[in-house]
């Protein structure tokens, strides 16, 4: 099946930043990918992620991949 432009996959980084007081220009230090990058992630526009950068976002979040992305999929 392909994929199609909708994604049913949220990503909460604004939320998890939030919560640990931390800001997107923080992060992208810390993780070494760009703010613009991160931006699109954050934003929920990114249509890939590699395995290395979502690891380094929750070791630094010290999150889980499941506390990033979420599904909507199944929301009631």
């Amino acid at each position: 099946m392909p994929a199609d432009d909708s994604s049913d996959i949220h990503c909460r980084l604004d939320e998890l930043l939030e919560a640990r007081g931390m800001t997107l220009t923080d992060l992208s230090r810390q993780v070494g990918v760009s703010l613009v990058n991160l931006s699109v992630l954050k934003n929920n526009r990114a249509k890939a992620i590699r395995f290395s950068t979502l690891t380094a976002i929750c070791d630094v979040l010290e999150c889980q991949v499941g506390d990033l992305l979420v599904t909507t999929r199944f929301k009631s």
